[in-house]
């Protein structure tokens, strides 16, 4: 089960391939560049290349940018503070851990997310070579190597993406390809596999491309207009093809494929997809009120020959700070969890005089996560990449580097290295941080200093505090304030519902044209299943029981199977709509810690409401209803 899982994920997709030679290359690039300027600390500088580097070139180049003018705007504002406490070991420790909570706290809490992390490293990097170089030196050599460590891989990453990365037109023309694409495979095969996981991708991603594209004007305004409707008109088409009852011929469906090749077909070629004929098999019910989401597939696919795509496309706008940024206290916890083991980390190879296990401390940046199942998960990720990435290393240093003789050879060297990294790293979640800790322990043991390090000794130090910021972590995560998986389940499950219940309120007609909050229920709902697939990896002692998973299993089939019958339902559905947002009330409580409220009120009502060739909408909503209360309990 889990080889087949990890087969999977290692199988090539549309832009894999590319994303990990650009990240190769860059990385080498970096580091001759590093080699030949004399910059230390070249690890971290390709490490930078790995985390940030994305598919849309712009997001790449504005994070960049933004990278740089705050690294410049650090390093001129710690210039006088490093002076002031050069000679303070006590006060730049606060300062440090001050500094680190305060950016761990924004990486947790905004919408800053793992950036947070990284400005907290870089800060705490620059702190700690007040012990490594001579206090007359700091302001003028350390802040500079600090800088530049940060920077040049940033502006090599600008001039690379400009000139050979993806737009996000680009990347969002191709979206829509593949949704069309996926609509057609699940019409002719009924397989739902493919289907469900782009659905479950939503719009987010897709909107935010857009919102590049319409800021740094890389495709003309009519083209992402169109492309703004042409991508919900496809993830609608997507849902929709998923949607449609069994008893829709296969006839029907055939056509509605072709259908939608031939649009993905156009796309893919740049063009906009000509009007598709109409198209009912001989003897198939029309598309009306008895098959509404057979209606729905034929007006996206013909809505996509019109100028605006065939939808409204309205982005969803992300706010700045969470929600509950000031009223849930672990965004708290989460930075002074970090912040506390990555001082264990600076602590101990300082007490010790080990400058050599350094990179403890660094991984404790990098390796933060929320839940004990996802903390312990990418830890066993991270130990076996750091193996994994460490032998590369060694490997490197006896047989390769003593052949080198000049800087185009370590390039190489860093290329090819890198390429599986990259590979494992731009693929699912589940093995992308395997991939970033065999790059940046293979790094961390290749790259010391002001040149490839030729020491075994230097190596192996490097992969002990690997290790040992790997550890602290997993000691803080899961001995201070553990929180398990299912506190994640329950909130992710509790949007969800809180969608739903929106949905629901909405008149017939109108809920499957409200891409964003269809969207959010399908996305929240597999992010709720993927959190509840992290429970095994939590320690026995503080792993949830097995009949407290069951209702929250329950509750993830419920509500994919109650989603599409309640978009297309031609009933007014206000009472489910009330328990829904009950139901969600009640899980987001649990997830605060608060006592449930007990039973949902409305789960005795009967199945009669709502039926639909689904099933009943109200027997279902009634189920989602006890299942709650089951799984807030």
């Amino acid at each position: 089960m889990i080889g087949r899982q990890i087969w999977h994920d290692l199988q090539p997709f549309e832009g894999r391939l590319a994303l990990t030679w650009r990240t190769a290359l860059l990385c080498a690039l970096v580091a001759g560049t590093a080699m030949m300027h004399k910059l230390p600390e070249s690890a971290i500088s390709c490490y930078l290349i790995i985390f940030q580097m994305r598919p849309n070139a712009a997001e790449c180049v504005v994070q960049a940018v933004g990278l740089i003018v705050l690294a410049t705007l650090l390093v001129l504002g710690l210039a006088p503070v490093i002076q002031a406490l050069a000679e303070a070991p006590l006060l730049r420790i606060a300062l440090i851990a001050g500094v680190s909570f305060a950016f761990l706290y924004l990486s947790s809490a905004t919408q800053l997310g793992e950036i947070g992390a990284i400005i907290g490293l870089v800060i705490a990097f620059i702190l700690t070579m007040v012990d490594l170089i001579p206090v007359g030196e700091i302001a003028t050599r350390g802040l500079l190597y600090a800088w530049a460590m940060a920077c040049m891989p940033m502006a090599w990453m600008i001039g690379f993406c400009l000139v050979l990365g993806t737009g996000p037109h680009t990347l969002v023309r191709r979206t829509v390809a593949q949704r069309l694409e996926a609509a057609a495979t699940l019409l002719e095969r009924r397989d739902r596999r493919e289907a469900l996981a782009l659905a479950a991708e939503g719009q987010a991603e897709v909107d935010k491309r857009l919102l590049m594209a319409q800021l740094l004007h890389t495709a003309p305004k009519a083209e992402t207009l169109w492309l703004g409707g042409a991508a919900a008109s496809a993830w609608r088409a997507l849902f929709a093809a998923g949607a449609l009852a069994d008893d829709v011929s296969q006839a029907t469906r055939d056509i509605l494929a072709r259908q939608c090749r031939a649009a993905a077909a156009a796309i893919r070629a740049g063009r906009r997809p000509a009007l598709p004929a109409a198209a009912s098999a001989a003897g198939e019910p029309g598309a009306g009120a008895s098959h509404p989401a057979l209606a729905t597939l034929h007006a996206m696919l013909a809505g996509l020959a019109r100028p605006d795509g065939g939808s409204v496309a309205k982005p969803a706008m992300l706010p700045l700070l969470a929600p509950d940024a000031f009223t849930n206290p672990e965004h708290q916890q989460f930075a002074l969890k970090t912040t506390a083991a990555a001082l264990l980390a600076y602590f101990t190879y300082t007490l010790l005089n080990w400058e050599g296990i350094a990179t403890a401390m660094v991984t404790c940046y990098v390796a933060s996560l929320g839940t004990i199942g996802e903390t312990t998960h990418k830890l066993m990720l991270r130990i076996c990449g750091c193996l994994l990435g460490a032998a590369m290393g060694v490997a490197a240093i006896v047989f390769v580097i003593p052949h080198l003789t000049s800087v185009g050879g370590l390039m190489a060297l860093v290329f090819i290295a890198i390429l599986p990294a990259a590979w494992v790293s731009t693929g699912s979640e589940r093995l992308s941080y395997g991939g970033v800790q065999i790059g940046l322990a293979f790094l961390l043991t290749v790259l010391g200093g002001f040149g490839p390090s030729t020491s075994m000794s230097a190596a192996s130090d490097r992969i002990i505090g690997i290790l040992l910021g790997n550890t602290l972590v997993f000691v803080m995560f899961t001995s201070f304030w553990p929180k398990s998986a299912v506190v994640e389940v329950r909130r992710q499950l509790a949007g969800a519902l809180r969608a739903l219940a929106r949905i629901a309120a909405l008149p017939p007609g109108a809920r499957d044209a409200a891409v964003n909050d269809v969207a959010a229920v399908a996305t929240m709902t597999a992010r709720a299943k993927d959190a509840l697939d992290m429970t095994p990896f939590e320690p026995h002692g503080q792993r949830p029981p097995a009949a407290e998973l069951r209702p929250l299993y329950a509750l993830v089939d419920e509500i994919s199977t109650l989603l599409p019958a309640m978009v297309f339902s031609p009933d007014r559905l206000d009472d489910a709509a009330a328990e829904l947002d009950a139901a969600s009330t009640q899980l987001e409580a649990a997830a605060r810690g608060r006592p449930p409220a007990g039973v949902n009120a409305f789960a005795h009502r009967g199945p009669e409401a709502g039926g639909t060739v689904w099933g009943s909408i109200g027997a279902r909503v009634a189920r989602i209803g006890t299942l709650a209360a089951g799984g807030a309990a």
